[in-house]
């Protein structure tokens, strides 16, 4: 870590001397000022992490020049010098925006103990600054991939839905991104700031999910030895995010409600219930109003969790959003394991379009990089492909064909498709005729026909 540069601001000549040699002693880079105005020009020219004012000064005093570092520096750390008869005035300071005080005669001790914490706050403050704008990076709206109409409807209503702290139900196959939207959600509301605390309701055995989430008290049952809190405690005043809600046992679904209604929550063993401020975002691959149907899902549940409904698309109703998939992950995944020469031509794009994707989002990604991971060569090719991409074959809409309005000729499209099939795969027969999906024969009795032969020839 760099030197840390701190600001001396005191009138006595004296006292800011000492001050300036017993603060370098102990490792700072230390510069000073004999009073408010100067203080402020220093500011002016010098980057500084924290200033130490004398309170009682002519002309502008230690509170008034705090006020202009609150106005013109809000994240400066002042920590002001003070005699004890004015300790109170030293405590309104601290109202106003010190970070601590230190009396006279100052203890070299103290003072590089208040200052050495005063910097740790400071840098913990930039720590929580970084990380919550890595959060907005991370989780805004705009990170979501893909710019299908279906998905920005659903984007449009989850960022309305996010300023309020309104009940989400995201509904959507596997694979589709249900928690990245709700996180998205939280990290865009008034609760950003917040716990976002997510419970797996089909991951936890049915006989744990209660203490889980309610938490218990100590003997409540064998093995509970202490007093736990649960996850909707944990959650108070951010969101509990509820994924695969359409799992959770029906008898514990009543207690959800509560949750609910009330804002109320009652641990294993407790004969009183505990108030707990939180947010629900539930999601579910399941059809909910099906099994309220067959009973196995309760009705007043499902509208208090449905005030705002999202339904995400499946990657299969959005492919032309896969391309820029495709693109943001191949990068991500170079990055991550260090082969920035590799490329994926996009000429193999329309295998990746015509594909259905049955595991959504989740399952381009994880071919995505296992292709990046297994590839040899620095190029992908369509036989480093898994095998069911390779079998699907681009559709007219895949390619971008257009048709002219004075009509074309079959045959000329055909002697072409050959003839760029041939050219892309250096005029080998087996491998071109795999890519066009026909047998080797076939080509080479279409190639005949329409007299195709390589230039070597």
């Amino acid at each position: 870590m760099s030197q840390r540069r701190l600001l001396v601001v005191d009138d006595d000549d004296s006292l800011r001397r000492v001050t300036q040699v017993q603060l370098e002693q102990k490792g700072y880079q230390v510069i000073t000022a004999a009073d408010g105005a100067g203080a402020l020009e220093t500011l002016q020219r010098l980057p500084v992490d924290l200033v130490l004012t004398d309170l009682m000064m002519p002309g502008m005093s230690g509170l008034e020049l705090l006020e202009r570092i609150r106005t013109d520096y809000p994240d400066l750390t002042v920590i002001m010098i003070t005699a004890f008869g004015t300790i109170e005035t030293a405590v309104e300071a601290m109202r106003a925006g010190a970070y601590h005080y230190v009396t006279k005669p100052v203890q070299i001790e103290e003072l590089h103990l208040t200052v050495s914490h005063a910097l740790e706050h400071q840098e913990l403050r930039e720590q929580v600054r970084v990380l919550r704008a890595t959060l907005d990076e991370k989780y805004g709206f705009e990170n979501i991939l893909g710019r299908s109409n279906v998905l920005l409807s659903v984007l449009d209503m989850a960022s309305r839905a996010a300023q309020t702290i309104t009940t989400v139900l995201i509904r959507g196959e596997t694979g589709t991104g249900k928690e990245l939207l709700a996180k998205a959600v939280h990290f865009n509301s008034p609760r950003r700031e917040r716990p976002f605390i997510t419970v797996n309701c089909g991951a936890i055995p049915k006989e744990l999910i209660e203490s889980e989430l309610f938490g218990h008290v100590k003997g409540s049952f064998t093995g509970a030895v202490a007093h736990k809190r649960g996850k909707a405690e944990t959650a108070h005043g951010g969101t509990l995010f509820l994924d695969e809600i359409g799992e959770l046992p029906l008898e514990l679904q009543v207690k959800l409600l509560r949750l609910l209604q009330q804002g109320e929550v009652e641990k294993v063993g407790a004969t009183e219930t505990t108030h707990v401020d939180v947010r629900i975002i539930a999601a579910t691959n399941r059809n909910l109003q099906a099994m309220i149907e067959d009973g196995s899902f309760r009705e007043d549940l499902y509208y208090r969790l449905a005030v705002i409904p999202l339904e995400i698309p499946p990657l299969r109703e959005r492919s032309g959003d896969i391309p820029e998939l495709v693109e943001s992950f191949f990068v991500r995944a170079k990055e991550k394991h260090g082969r920035a020469n590799l490329a994926l031509p996009p000429a193999l794009l329309p295998h990746f379009c015509a594909y259905t994707w049955p595991g959504n989002v989740r399952e381009l990604e994880n071919v995505i990089e296992r292709l990046v991971v297994l590839t040899r060569g620095d190029e992908i090719t369509l036989n480093d492909l898994p095998e069911p991409l390779r079998r699907e074959r681009p559709t007219l809409e895949v390619l971008h064909l257009d048709l002219p309005p004075q009509g074309i000729s079959l045959e000329a499209v055909e002697r072409e498709l050959i003839l760029r099939a041939l050219q892309k795969f250096d005029w080998n027969q087996t491998q071109a005729a795999r890519y066009l999906d026909i047998g080797r024969k076939t080509l080479i009795y279409r190639m005949e026909k329409y007299n195709i032969r390589s230039e070597r020839d």
